[in-house]
């Protein structure tokens, strides 16, 4: 059991330190961007699906 306290505390302190560091921010503008993407992927695969069955 001690050792889990141990790993969550160190997973606490890297997450903390991207978050107070300023990584975080970064970080969700290229989720976003990267959100929007295979989104659009998913899209054109869907439609692309759509065509190849008709």
């Amino acid at each position: 059991m001690l050792h889990y306290a141990v790993v969550f505390l160190v997973i606490a302190l890297i997450a903390a330190v991207f978050g107070f560091g300023g990584i975080a921010a970064g970080a969700v503008e290229i989720a976003k961007i990267l959100f929007f993407i295979f989104a659009i992927m998913a899209i054109v695969s869907f439609i692309i699906s759509l065509v190849k069955k008709s």
